[in-house]
């Protein structure tokens, strides 16, 4: 039976959300119980590559077992597969068209850092830190005044370096732990004394490189997949199996691009997965500092990614794509204060990144900033069975023009719709989720889905017009809101395009 989207039942939903009573509220109004926070994420990791997620050849102990302490958020999305603009959205709770920050577009305004978590944490009393991978600078402002916003500093600019040493911020770590994932843990071991010495509540977040290209791991981990020369490929894996989908999707980079995933896989699969175990065995070494601190009962951690990645799906390499290997990734939320009773939930939810600002603010007892696009998940943490959306918006605003496009996902459809015209259709793509999880079947033409296709064009429609009021005047967004409209034919949306092709190369 079809769940069409429904504005009357998703306000029902969120005001049913908001009415949940949470155990935990009234620690959070008392200054000196507010919760730590550790924010911790990868980078290009697709949910598919987790242990508790279902893979049993990815090792990610660590990973399982903070599963099975917390819960896991089971359909878990990214507005926007690409680094740089999911980031800013992870930081601010909006989307990107709203905060205006991605590659070919601009850097984020000062205006929307300072609305950001570890900004407002900050002003709340939190001590603060950052290590790893931020992934933007701020708006005609030289990168160092970004390590000022925090009061303890990791980060490096760009896109950071696998050997510690490449990274000036963590380069005292090197002789120890030559590989930066593991250092990044030391750096987190020096955080938590200098957060114990400050006597203030803290959240760190760090924004770990791995299991970003190129793929070169750290040899401990390359050891413990010795002896494991091949691996499971996935139902939708290989050329063959993305033919299906729309010819504009095929001019992407993900298909031109990133061929190792097609013409060497066993060995770039074992590479990534070596990247994330590292990240596994630093979040072991994290949660056991933590204990030896003695923060381990008041510390909330929260595990995800900044996209997914396509590991060869229907052919394709890199992020960027609608489908659910690059814009589905992990979510894992601990908070050790909840009743035992909960530990090891799985959430169904339609959860985002857009909701990581709103809920850690949440976490924190402090008021978000108006405007955000995300939703508060702490009560999904009380009760699994609830619900703060019914439906969500998958934009890619970069690359080649040819290949971007905006989607709209719900708890069991999927609707993509690719605008470009030129030697090609605009093209319509449905896939219903629980039956086809690998989107091998497009049922955008068959009759008997008519109802739920309309109902998706709504909500696609509704987007469009949330896109046309609130995108920001100052990135180029504004023509979006005529390439993405459906009812606009090709001929009147030609000319808003740019005479090259940016950014179809870029890496990042």
């Amino acid at each position: 039976m079809t769940r069409p989207v429904v504005q009357g039942l998703l306000c029902a939903v969120v005001a049913l959300v908001g009415q949940t009573p949470d155990p935990v509220d009234a620690d959070d109004r008392s200054p000196s119980a507010r919760p730590n926070i550790v924010f911790l994420m990868t980078d290009d990791q697709t949910a598919g590559a987790v242990g508790c997620y279902g893979n049993s050849e990815v090792i990610t102990p660590n990973i399982d077992r903070l599963a099975a302490d917390g819960m896991r958020f089971a359909n878990h999305y990214v507005t926007t597969s690409i680094c740089m603009a999911s980031r800013c959205t992870v930081l601010t709770g909006m989307y990107e068209y709203r905060h205006g920050c991605n590659f070919d577009h601009g850097d984020l305004e000062r205006r929307f850092f300072e609305n950001s978590y570890p900004a407002k944490l900050r002003a709340a009393g939190y001590y603060t830190g950052f290590a790893g991978k931020i992934g933007f600078d701020l708006t005609k402002e030289p990168f160092e005044n970004l390590t000022k916003e925090f009061d303890q500093w990791g980060g490096s600019p760009g896109q950071t370096d696998y050997e510690t040493a490449g990274n000036k911020s963590i380069a005292r770590y090197a002789a120890e732990y030559p590989h930066s994932t593991r250092a990044y843990a030391a750096w987190a071991q020096d955080f938590f004394k200098s957060a114990k010495q400050s006597g203030r509540p803290f959240c760190m977040s760090i924004s770990f490189k791995a299991p970003h290209l190129p793929f070169t791991p750290d040899p401990v981990d390359v050891k413990r997949y010795e002896g494991r020369p091949t691996f499971t490929r996935p139902a939708n894996y290989g050329v063959d199996n993305g033919k299906h989908l729309s010819p504009q999707v095929h001019t992407s980079r993900a298909a031109t691009s990133y061929r190792q995933w097609v013409t060497d896989y066993d060995s770039t699969l074992k590479a990534y997965y070596a990247l994330i175990t590292g990240v596994d065995a630093a979040i072991g070494t994290i949660r056991e500092s933590l204990e030896q601190q003695g923060f381990a009962e008041n510390t909330i951690i929260i595990f995800t990614s900044d996209n997914g990645y396509n590991c060869g799906a229907h052919g394709f390499g890199d992020k960027v794509l609608p489908y659910e290997e690059a814009s589905k990734v992990p979510l894992i939320i601990y908070d050790p204060r909840l009743p035992k009773s909960r530990a090891g939930g799985v959430c169904r939810a339609l959860t985002a990144n857009v909701d990581m600002a709103p809920t850690i603010l949440a976490m924190a007892g402090v008021t978000a900033p108006e405007g955000m696009d995300g939703k508060n998940l702490r009560p999904l943490l009380v009760d699994h069975a609830l619900s703060v959306r019914e439906s969500l918006p998958l934009f890619n605003f970069w690359g080649i023009p040819s290949a971007q496009s905006m989607a709209v996902v719900t708890h069991d459809w999927k609707y993509v719709y690719w605008y470009y015209g030129s030697g090609m259709a605009p093209t319509e793509e449905l896939f219903r989720l629980p039956d086809d999880p690998p989107e091998m079947s497009n049922v955008a033409a068959e009759p008997r889905h008519a109802a739920t296709l309309e109902s998706l064009r709504n909500a696609y429609d509704a987007e469009i017009a949330a896109l046309r009021q609130n995108g920001n005047p100052d990135h180029g967004y504004s023509r979006y809101k005529i390439l993405f409209d459906r009812a606009i034919p090709w001929n009147e949306k030609a000319s808003l395009l740019p005479r090259s092709q940016p950014g179809s190369g870029r890496t990042n």
